[in-house]
C-alpha cells in the first residue's frame, strides 16, 4: 500500500537535511497516516487517512 492519504492525496515529499556546517543531504518527509475503518459506499473499509483529514471530520468513522 502506498503511503498516500485516501482522501486528500497527501504523500511523501523530499527535502534536505542541513547540518550545522551547512552540509546538505537528501531526506524524505512522510505524512502522518493512520489506518482507520471508515464508511465508504455504506460499507466499512480500512483505509490510510492523514491525521489532518481525520481531525477535520472529512471521513465518517465506522463503529
Amino acid at each position: 500500500m502506498a503511503r498516500e492519504c485516501s482522501v486528500c492525496g497527501k504523500k511523501r515529499i523530499t527535502g534536505n537535511n542541513v547540518s550545522h556546517a551547512n552540509n546538505k543531504s537528501r531526506r524524505v518527509f512522510q505524512p502522518n497516516l493512520q489506518r482507520v475503518r471508515v464508511i465508504v459506499n455504506t460499507a466499512a473499509k480500512r483505509v490510510m487517512i492523514c491525521t489532518r483529514c481525520l481531525r477535520s471530520n472529512r471521513v465518517q468513522k465506522a463503529l
